[in-house]
């Protein structure tokens, strides 16, 4: 059940996003014709590499979703950091189209035409972004899924977009051309920044980073609270979408028969199972006459 509703989730919030992201495109596409603004002519490109990016997390997330297999044991996690790469490099694109539009509009600023429409619009689409964005992030908070969490930061980034377009539309209506060529450099350079935030974080799922340090206590707390379990070492953990890949070592007494053992053990995955549903987690026993000190000392928990 908690693994339909994720599936549920994250695929309605990448469609979502896809229609959203269309809409988007058709009305700004609108408001350049008929006002000329090249600040709308970014957010008009923006909307377009949005679609791009939508259609393909729709896709990684999809496919992520896909159980193991024989040829991927371990599940199918992995596509969603290289979604977030992909969408690191498209918003990266976005930057330089943007940044080359400002710089024109400033070069030769041209008056704009029936720039109350084109606050209108902006508005509106300002109104339609924060909807959106407003239920990624309620995905996210249910799911912890890193493709919707980017895309997520990628339209709070248009939200920023738009309203800066909106305050170079106004400040053009009391004659400062040069408003509309500076705001559209100004979200090239926020874009650029956000970019390099999502492609480090693909970077770093693609490398097997360990989780964060609240939740790795937070196993080993589990871990060392069920009764017969001594101690713990040797933890490492990963993520691959939305699975967390988690081993350790359990030190338990010399003398416990093998099945109290097993017992101990199967209870530990039992107790993570239950805090992490999705969790892929492996557990060894060890008798705590073969865990020296040296053991124990090398890791901090």
């Amino acid at each position: 059940m908690a693994n339909q509703n994720y599936s549920k989730l994250v695929r309605s919030a990448s469609l979502l996003a896809t229609c959203t992201a269309i809409l988007l495109l058709m009305i700004k596409s609108v408001a350049y014709l008929m006002t000329g603004a090249v600040s709308i002519l970014a957010s008009q490109v923006d909307s377009l590499m949005d679609i791009g990016m939508s259609l393909i997390n729709l896709f990684a997330v999809r496919y992520a979703l896909r159980p193991p297999d024989n040829e991927h044991r371990f599940g199918h996690g992995k596509v969603e950091p290289v979604a977030g790469l992909i969408q690191a490099a498209f918003i990266c694109g976005t930057a330089i189209i943007l940044f080359y539009t400002g710089v024109a509009s400033i070069w030769a600023p041209k008056p704009l035409t029936q720039s109350g429409i084109g606050i209108v619009v902006m508005l509106i689409s300002t109104v339609a972004t924060l909807l959106l964005v407003l239920y990624q992030l309620y995905v996210v908070r249910q799911t912890h899924n890193s493709v919707i969490k980017a895309d997520s930061l990628h339209y709070s980034i248009d939200i920023l977009m738009n309203l800066a377009v909106v305050a170079a539309l106004v400040l053009d209506e009391f004659g400062w051309r040069w408003a509309d060529g500076v705001f559209t450099i100004a979200i090239a350079v926020y874009v650029l920044h956000s970019a390099w935030q999502i492609g480090i974080d693909a970077f770093n799922h693609l490398l097997d980073r360990e989780l964060d340090e609240a939740t790795k206590i937070d196993i080993l707390a589990i871990s060392q609270g069920v009764e017969g379990v001594a101690g713990t070492h040797d933890l490492r953990t990963r993520q691959a979408g939305h699975i967390k890949f988690i081993q350790l070592h359990l030190e338990l007494e010399d003398d416990l028969t093998l099945i109290h053992a097993h017992q101990i053990g199967v209870e530990v995955e039992k107790r993570l199972m239950a805090r992490w549903p999705q969790a892929d987690i492996l557990v060894h026993l060890d008798p705590l006459s073969v865990v020296g000190d040296d053991v124990r000392s090398e890791y901090y928990y």
